[in-house]
């Protein structure tokens, strides 16, 4: 169903896919793993017959018997693609069964059977509401209705599971097991990856390093043990028996008198389901959205619901979908760099350097922080968007699924790199063991409701999983 021969993508400066080859029958997985810019979305985008601007592309790829190049795209419907984040291709103003039936008209296709395949209700109220009103999971699995509804040969899908729940994740990982057509998984989720993929590629910096059935359970080379094996060192406990942030009452949207604190220096991480009002509670206390009832104190001090700089500048949120909170016509290194010089106020060139020394500390080098932020993966941003928040120098840093789209070996340097910090740390996560290997504490939410807080901890997983 799919062959990619010696596919070579490179743009002035650098090769981004560099002799990839890998055939994929009908109806099986194939999983692209490996660290974020390590060349798997500019080769799932070939599949489509899209690249960078300005790239040079040799090789060969086929698809159902087609050659795909650029400017030589494959017939509509033919590759499926579901990004990361499904919200960007969801049309906001339009309602869910109106771009069904749409879609359903162009290809003589059923919107019920669509619906089905992709677990989702079918009634009128389902179909009459927008985008905005769905969970992320919802949104994932109305964008796979979209994909299902053109009759697809092959489906890309990107990180399906980012920011997913488990419930919601196991959800995912069984809809696209059953779909019948060739499916080319891109993810980090190397849980996800052993349960789907019939062969796993590793890339590293373009080229593939290994391919087979077995990579992740028996791997050959230093880099996939590295991916298989990394996790963020569990890190000693700092803090101190002192309120920094009170939480009283607090009602917004689906929240219900949350109250909570947490102590200076201290390390909490929010777990809930998705649409359990995790987002909710920390965009209240980051000042980006009112609350209805309640009060959230700093240091003693109740903060108000506007906020000036000074305020802004002590509790700082870094976003799950980093490329949207990103000005896509700016270098990154000036974006983070601008953190400093309208909350600090530090002089532009001061601010610049400083950024550069942030950015270098995560990982990326000042050729990545000169470009625009769709240059970058979503890795890359993600710690760009980490750098930009720590230039406040914050009392209080909220992370809501920061590393939902990073390899594990970057994920593990990224927390690492985030539990050393002198920083009150706010963790919002689905993953539980996650949490508790490197929180002090956990919260529980649940339909918007505090269930439970308490000591972190592998032992005290059971009970937080009730």
């Amino acid at each position: 169903m799919l062959h990619v021969d010696d596919l070579t993508v490179a743009v002035p400066g650098r090769t981004l896919v560099d002799g990839v080859s890998f055939a994929l029958p009908a109806a099986r997985t194939l999983a692209l793993v490996g660290a974020s810019g390590s060349g798997k979305t500019t080769t799932a985008l070939a599949l489509l017959g899209e690249h960078p601007p300005g790239a040079r592309v040799t090789g060969r790829v086929t698809v159902a018997g087609r050659r795909i190049a650029a400017g030589q795209p494959p017939p509509p419907g033919t590759v499926g693609f579901i990004p990361q984040h499904p919200a960007s291709v969801l049309n906001p103003v339009l309602r869910i069964g109106t771009v069904l039936r749409r879609l359903a008209a162009r290809h003589g296709t059923a919107v019920p059977e669509a619906l089905s395949k992709a677990r989702l209700p079918g009634d009128r109220d389902f179909l009459r509401r927008f985008p905005h009103q769905l969970s992320g999971g919802q949104q994932q699995r109305l964008v796979l209705a979209h994909v299902l509804l053109a009759g697809p040969s092959v489906i890309v899908a990107d990180e399906p599971t980012t920011g997913q729940d488990a419930v919601t994740r196991a959800e995912v990982a069984a809809e696209l097991s059953g779909l019948g057509v060739a499916v080319v998984l891109l993810s980090h989720d190397l849980e996800l990856v052993r349960e789907l993929a019939d062969q796993v590629v590793v890339l590293k910096d373009g080229r593939v390093v290994e391919s087979g059935p077995t990579v992740l359970d028996r791997p050959r080379t230093a880099y996939a043990r590295a991916l298989v094996t990394a996790r963020p060192r569990e890190p000693e406990s700092r803090a101190e028996p002192v309120a920094l942030l009170e939480i009283e009452d607090l009602g917004a949207g689906i929240l219900r008198e949350v109250t909570l604190d947490v102590a200076r220096g201290e390390r909490l991480a929010v777990v809930g389901r998705s649409g359990s009002g995790k987002t909710t509670l920390a965009r209240c206390v980051a000042g980006l959205r009112p609350w209805s009832s309640g009060v959230i104190r700093l240091a003693g001090r109740p903060l108000p619901r506007r906020r000036g700089r000074a305020d802004l500048a002590r509790v700082q949120y870094v976003f799950q979908n980093a490329l949207a909170s990103f000005d896509p016509y700016r270098a990154v290194v000036d974006q983070v760099a601008r953190t400093a010089v309208r909350l600090r106020g530090l002089p532009v060139p001061a601010a610049r350097e400083e950024a550069v020394e942030t950015l270098a500390a995560l990982g990326l080098d000042p050729g990545a922080g000169r470009r625009r932020p769709h240059a970058l993966s979503g890795g890359e941003l993600q710690r760009a968007a980490l750098a930009r928040a720590l230039l406040a120098r914050p009392d209080v840093l909220i992370c809501d699924e920061i590393t939902s789209g990073l390899d594990p070996v970057t994920e593990a340097e990224v927390f690492d790199q985030l539990t050393a910090l002198d920083v009150t740390l706010i963790v919002i996560s689905h993953d539980l063991p996650l949490a508790a290997r490197i929180a002090d504490r956990v919260a529980v939410l649940r339909d918007g409701r505090l269930v439970e807080h308490g000591p972190a901890g592998q032992n005290s997983l059971p009970n937080l999983r009730k």
